[in-house]
């Protein structure tokens, strides 16, 4: 069925019994509609990352709902009857952009009056494009690489455009908003310095298992090698890629091959037992969990990269 068509038949389907429908996406805990009982702004943030940044700026101020669970990968994930009446109800949805949400212009396609905030707004992005408002270009960018979470500065300008959206929504607290960010953005200053002088003297060349750290490569003076050519962490590689990684390893005495939280690591366990290494997990971040905070998994990451590089 034709995504926009589905989405269609889900919007029109809200307004019968919710109940008639807890079994539409099985195997997944429904969220509750948002109730609006106090004058704090409700705001949506797309998946892990965003729903930390948007609660270290808002705290207290805002209600805060994250959209794709915890523990899910939020590649392929689509949207609830649940989830869309939420959106319906939501002051602010954040959202990486560059085609990451795929499901963003079928929610405007719902109801345009959704306020979308795209936090990748004047970011340089792959494709050498930079997004000049707050538009959602989900389609056109589709092709793009979306990581920019992973890379600390432009972290830092995903969570000042959480705040300027906020301070714009609420203008009473701005002052707060613009604080809090402040706040966060010299913690994140601190995490990039830390990752530039202890990755500064290492080697470069690394294999990690999909195409998930070309910007932060690209900020630490890194070479990023995949073993998935694709924005796609579960494609699955041909035997002649097998093959290729196994040799560049080899060639640039590569003996540590990175996979991915929640994702099946027996692809980069035949690559280590070919070349005589080990498998680290290097974490795209893109599943959340509530034990560990974007910077503690980006210094977890940093330990197994200085673990693999810094020999």
């Amino acid at each position: 069925m034709d995504r926009q068509i589905k989405f269609a038949i889900i919007a029109i389907c809200i307004i019968i019994p919710l109940s008639s429908f807890i079994v539409y996406q099985s195997g997944q805990t429904p969220q509750q509609p948002i109730s609006k009982s106090n004058s704090k702004l409700v705001v949506i943030s797309s998946f892990h990352p965003l729903y930390e940044f948007a609660k270290k700026v808002g705290q207290e101020k805002i209600d805060l709902i994250l959209l794709v669970p915890e523990g899910v990968e939020p590649h392929d994930w689509e949207p609830t009857i649940y989830d869309i009446q939420n959106m319906q109800q939501a002051d602010l949805i954040f959202i990486n952009g560059i085609g990451f949400e795929s499901w963003v212009n079928n929610v405007h396609f719902i109801n345009s009056k959704i306020q979308i905030i795209d936090t990748s707004v004047g970011i340089k992005i792959k494709n050498n494009k930079i997004l000049e408002t707050n538009e959602s270009k989900s389609n056109a960018d589709s092709i793009s690489d979306p990581h920019i979470w992973l890379n600390p500065k432009m972290a830092q300008i995903q969570v000042q455009n959480i705040a300027n959206a906020l301070s714009k929504n609420d203008p009473e607290n701005q002052d707060y908003y613009q604080k809090n960010s402040q706040s966060y953005i010299k913690e994140l200053e601190l995490l990039d310095n830390e990752i530039r002088i202890e990755l500064s003297k290492c080697n470069h060349d690394f294999i990690a298992s999909h195409n998930a750290f070309s910007y932060f490569a690209d900020e630490y003076g890194l070479v990023q090698h995949t073993i998935i050519n694709s924005n796609d962490p579960e494609a699955e590689p041909t035997s002649k890629t097998l093959e290729k990684i196994i040799n560049l390893a080899r060639k640039n005495d590569i003996n540590v091959i990175f996979a991915e939280e929640g994702i099946d690591s027996k692809t980069s366990q035949i690559i280590t037992n070919e070349i005589g290494g080990k498998v680290l997990v290097l974490s795209p971040l893109e599943i959340g969990t509530k034990n560990f905070t974007y910077i503690d998994r980006m210094k977890q990451n940093l330990s197994n990269l200085k673990e693999a590089l810094c020999r």
